[in-house]
């Protein structure tokens, strides 16, 4: 889940609830993470030193916004990378090639 957050912040800062809308959008609706899971990931990506939160007043209410550091590029570049090989494992493995038979 890690990857798939700092992806949301890719483009710039975000606040949490962008954050989980952006998934939701860019994968058609297909993930929706509850706010209970988003924002206490967001909190240990913080922590992690992975992204910067910062405090502004938006409409009179206060919000958290969030963005990548260079550390959080350099985590979310090997994310990808890591899906990429696993993704390339599992396609191999689920090709209808027959397995070998064993006896």
């Amino acid at each position: 889940m890690d990857g798939l957050l700092l992806a949301t912040l890719e483009d710039g800062p975000r606040h949490g609830y962008a954050v989980k809308e952006a998934l939701y959008q860019s994968t058609a609706g297909r993930l929706d993470l509850p706010t209970g899971t988003v924002y206490p990931a967001l909190h240990r990506l913080e922590q992690a030193g992975l992204i910067n939160g910062s405090w502004s007043v938006v409409d009179g209410r206060r919000r958290r916004t969030y963005q990548l550091t260079p550390q959080g590029r350099t985590a979310l570049t090997q994310a990808r990378a890591n899906w990429r090989e696993f993704a390339e494992v599992i396609t191999s493995a689920l090709r209808s090639t027959p397995w070998p038979v064993t006896s």
